[in-house]
């Protein structure tokens, strides 16, 4: 794989949870893009979703039976940022503790940096 270092950490919970939403959707070997996107109430909004396949530059990393794709850019903003996820019954979902954001809107996808 390309990549030295998964710039993100990933919890076991949330890897369990992931391969769960893949094998569910069908695609148990998808790809799992991460990135971050213009968007959101705070400007910049938090990318997961399965692919097919990389793209050109795509840094490539397996992570725990994940494969893992993200984009340089992306690498670079989410570096040192923790995904989790909680199962909680109101507000379940994944979470991204971003110490590179300045501020981060009360939905959990959207920050700032």
């Amino acid at each position: 794989m390309q990549g030295t270092t998964l710039p993100v950490q990933i919890t076991e919970r949330a890897v369990a949870r992931i391969k769960q939403l893949l094998a569910r959707r069908g695609k148990p070997d998808a790809y799992l893009r991460i990135g971050v996107r213009a968007g959101g109430c705070s400007g910049l909004e938090y990318v997961m979703q399965p692919e097919d396949a990389p793209r050109p530059n795509d840094l490539q990393f397996e992570h725990e039976g994940l494969r893992i794709l993200i984009d340089p850019k992306s690498a670079r903003i989410l570096q040192g940022t923790t995904i989790d996820y909680t199962g909680e019954l109101i507000g379940s979902g994944f979470r991204f503790h971003n110490p590179n954001a300045k501020r981060q809107c009360g939905c959990g996808t959207s920050f700032s940096l």
